[in-house]
């Protein structure tokens, strides 16, 4: 068993910290932003320092789930006191919304330039095992529910075709003048998502969700992975 998934588990989580969801991507060869996760606002300044400004402030907790909704996400941190007024806000608000909350510091990590959004999920069924989901991220994910899967093993070249299934394709190869997006990325990334389920059958439920990407490479901004218990 994956050491990060067995530590979870001992501990009773059904969830991983996503520190813990974003080394398990790295593992896999999944590109994610440089992070660092901090216990004081003194660590988090030096997390910046080391990552570079600016930077994301998050907190890190297994009770707080939907870090955006309840204020405890801080983007495009730009000075060195911001990331300290950021670190105490985010954990301010982590306990005013659940005062029982373990809190375990905050994940300061780098603040990825705007592109493309997309989403590569998985979940597992019972009957056929773990399917592999992609699709463009904010209103064709949300609203259009606009989606592709395959049932893993998913090959790159399968990605590939599953990317051009989506119907928002046009936004990923350079829509009214828009620089196309590493095509070949996204489905390597894909192609690693299987990967990492079929290998870890504890894992329930994947959301990499947005990853961000451009005409070179993508990143994951947001990583979600939960276990069966």
């Amino acid at each position: 068993m994956n050491p990060l998934i067995s530590k979870a588990l001992s501990e009773g989580r059904s969830v991983l910290l996503e520190p813990e969801a974003k080394e398990l991507c790295s593992s896999y060869g999944i590109p994610t932003p440089r992070f660092k996760v901090a216990s004081s606002p003194a660590e988090a300044v030096e997390a910046a320092k080391s990552i570079g400004l600016p930077v994301v402030v998050k907190i890190v907790s297994k009770d707080i789930l939907h870090k955006s909704d309840v204020g405890c996400v801080e983007l495009n941190v730009n000075t060195y006191q911001g990331v300290e007024e950021a670190y105490r806000r985010v954990v301010e608000n982590a306990l005013r919304h659940n005062p029982n909350a373990e809190v375990r510091g905050v994940l300061v990590e780098e603040m990825l330039p705007r592109g493309v959004e997309v989403a590569v999920g998985s979940i597992r069924d019972l009957e056929f095992g773990p399917a592999v989901m992609f699709g463009l991220g904010g209103v064709f994910i949300e609203v259009l529910r606009d989606v592709t899967f395959r049932v893993a093993p998913v090959s790159e070249e399968e990605a590939e075709e599953m990317i051009a299934e989506v119907k928002g394709f046009k936004v990923l190869t350079g829509y009214r003048g828009a620089e196309p997006v590493d095509l070949k990325c996204i489905a390597k990334i894909i192609a690693k998502v299987s990967e990492m389920v079929l290998e870890n059958e504890e894992i329930s439920q994947l959301d990499l969700n947005p990853i961000m990407a451009w005409s070179s490479g993508a990143k994951v901004a947001d990583a979600r992975v939960i276990l069966s218990v």
